[in-house]
């Protein structure tokens, strides 16, 4: 009998989370932290040179170099726990011509550590490795220890 009891308790702590989960979460979505200085808008984030031909958001991006610029629009439908400022739409340039685009997640210097395993490119620089056996590609962008992150499909 005491079995039932404390899943009883389990059940009914489960479903508080739950239905406070949702208030919780939308307090949250609209504090961003202190230590991220996130531009509202347009901002050109630099270029990167491309290795290999990869998918953006379903298009080719050849290899080549790209004027990466951030867009103001913020990715849809909104990631579960993440700021919509934080993720956001960037787009890969050459000369004036969009080539295609892709979702950025924004990272403050203070959190980098719990994302990513290596040490990041140093502020002002950018930096494009190939992971998970050579399948994707990440553009890891550094702009005064605000850490932009782009991951694309190898292909």
């Amino acid at each position: 009998m005491k079995q039932f009891g404390f899943v009883g308790m389990l059940v009914v702590a489960g479903l508080a989370l739950a239905v406070s989960a949702p208030v919780l979460g939308s307090a949250f979505e609209q504090q961003l932290p202190e230590s991220v200085d996130v531009p509202q808008g347009d901002a050109d984030l630099g270029t990167v040179n491309l290795p290999r031909s990869v998918m953006a958001n379903g298009e080719t991006l050849s290899a080549g170099d790209y004027a990466v610029r951030l867009t103001a629009q913020s990715a849809s439908p909104d990631t579960v726990g993440a700021l919509s400022v934080l993720e956001r739409w960037v787009e890969f340039k050459q000369g004036d011509e969009v080539r295609g685009r892709e979702v950025v997640t924004i990272v403050p210097s203070a959190e980098i550590s719990d994302v990513a395993k290596s040490a990041g490119p140093a502020a002002g620089a950018s930096r494009v490795e190939l992971l998970k056996e050579n399948d994707y590609m990440r553009v890891w962008i550094n702009q005064d220890g605000t850490h932009y992150l782009i991951h694309l499909v190898v292909g």
